[in-house]
């Protein structure tokens, strides 16, 4: 317990002093019944148009997890903290939440963010592309995952088809963190999976993981 204690405070030291981005993530993940996808889309179409009015709004996006119907993980980012604080507290963000109720299948799984790693601005959504996100949990000593994820994310946007890499910070536990990627097609992520500093990184995480890697293919939904 000590051990993973102090792995804790380092990665929170690690982090402020690294970052001055004040922005703000929800990172969510929910399912759907399937045959209630498309009014969970539409539904979520109606609660970002009126998002978008909000002080502090930046975007949202929401993908569908490929080959599981019904499976949505929805990342929204806003200026700061308390435009989301504002937000959360808005009328339409309660009636958004009332809307699935009865559709859905799993709890409205939102966990907050701070940002480690940003593209600026993340490429466009194109529902020909393939994107993965990743949750990574650090459970181990003796190695600065942050540092570990910095440079995967400074690497791989130097690869041929990269359009996108991420890497957000838990914000109230930091040995956890949500990895998001684009890619153009299949065969750009099949080449950065096989690239030397994928590896790399990988026999590094390894030791240190608090669970096995949780990486998911998905596809626009909107």
């Amino acid at each position: 317990m000590q051990r993973v204690l102090l792995l804790l405070i380092s990665s929170m030291i690690s982090f402020a002093q690294a970052t001055t981005d004040t922005a703000f993530h929800a990172v969510v993940y929910v399912e759907i019944m399937p045959s209630s996808k498309a009014a969970a889309v539409s539904a979520f179409k109606q609660y970002r148009e009126a998002s978008r009015k909000e002080e502090g709004f930046v975007r949202a996006e929401i993908f569908e997890q490929s080959g599981w119907p019904g499976h949505f993980t929805i990342i929204e980012t806003w200026s700061s903290q308390n435009a989301f604080n504002a937000h959360a507290a808005a009328v339409h963000t309660k009636e958004w939440r009332s809307r699935l109720d009865p559709i859905r299948l799993s709890d409205y799984d939102q966990r907050p963010y701070r940002t480690l790693v940003l593209s600026s601005p993340p490429a466009a959504a194109n529902d020909r592309s393939t994107y993965v996100i990743a949750h990574v949990d650090i459970g181990g000593q003796g190695t600065n995952a942050a540092e570990l994820l910095r440079k995967l994310a400074e690497l791989s946007r130097k690869e041929p088809g990269n359009l996108r890499f991420d890497v957000l910070q838990h914000a109230m536990r930091a040995n956890h963190f949500t990895v998001i990627e684009a890619w153009q097609n299949d065969k750009a992520l099949d080449a950065h999976a096989a690239a030397s500093h994928t590896r790399q990184y990988r026999d590094g995480i390894g030791p240190i993981a608090g669970s096995p890697l949780d990486q998911r293919i998905y596809k626009v939904a909107e």
